[in-house]
């Protein structure tokens, strides 16, 4: 038999919660995507679309959720080649 890692090796984590002004926020956790959503059910929706549909993957945030469009990932922090 083959020997597979467990799905939620490969998904992306994204967390769910509330911020301070009582919205729904979706967010991975390295700030790739998120967005703010009208309710909870929507906000899991979206997350569970960005991350391959892998519930084990989306994750309550243990505190408030404030989104953060202008955190940098560590993939796109790196010096890209241009041409010229």
């Amino acid at each position: 038999m083959k020997q597979t890692e467990p799905p939620s090796c490969h998904s992306t984590v994204v967390l769910i919660g509330k911020n301070s002004r009582g919205n729904w926020v979706a967010q991975e956790q390295n700030g790739l995507f998120g967005g703010l959503f009208i309710n909870r059910t929507e906000a899991v929706r979206y997350a569970l679309f960005e991350n391959g549909h892998h519930p084990e993957a989306v994750v309550a945030a243990p505190h408030m959720l404030e989104l953060d469009m202008a955190r940098k990932s560590s993939a796109s922090s790196g010096s890209i080649p241009r041409a010229a």
